[in-house]
């Protein structure tokens, strides 16, 4: 049976090798097949082997080579959404939460000031779950969308979101099209 070809590709080779260097100095003898393997990985940015081979395989499944995210997060995400790009149930995990903020962000008109029941109609729309209040205080938490202090006034914060974040944005938006 044949391996699978992971590709490995480096923004830039002096840090990577910086990293490479670094790692087989500390090492106590030559590293094993593995040992090697987890070494390359980890001076390209990843956990370890596993992690870069199942951010590669997400990365395939997803089809957009063109974004340099964590492909695998990205897909754990995507699991929470469901057809039409609705937000399925609250994750548990940290970083699927705020993934998931950040397509409910895109959904936020810019510029636009709103009032909390225009916001949580917006929210409403956007999961199943019906608990649009934890996913405005997370929003505001995030510091994706401000308020006054009095609690009106709502606004969406301007900024740049994330690789993993837009790649989600995209598969979410077109799952709302």
């Amino acid at each position: 049976m044949s391996k699978e070809a992971i590709p490995l590709l480096v923004a830039d080779i002096t840090p990577f090798a910086r990293a490479l260097s670094l790692q087989l100095k500390e090492a106590d003898a030559l590293p094993s097949h593995l040992g090697l393997l987890n070494m390359l990985a980890r001076a390209a940015g990843f956990r370890n082997y596993q992690h870069m081979r199942a951010s590669g395989s997400a990365k395939a499944r997803l089809e957009d080579p063109a974004l340099p995210a964590d492909f695998k997060r990205v897909e754990k995400t995507l699991q929470q959404f469901d057809a039409a790009g609705r937000l399925i149930r609250w994750p548990s995990k940290r970083y699927v939460q705020e993934l998931c903020l950040w397509a409910l962000w895109s959904q936020v008109p810019r510029g636009e000031v709103m009032q909390e029941r225009d916001v949580n109609g917006l929210l409403n729309k956007a999961h199943l779950f019906e608990d649009a209040a934890i996913l405005r205080r997370s929003l505001i938490g995030q510091k994706l969308v401000s308020r006054n202090a009095d609690g009106t006034d709502y606004r969406r914060i301007e900024q740049t979101p994330p690789t993993d974040a837009i790649a989600v944005i995209r598969a979410v938006s077109a799952r709302r099209s």
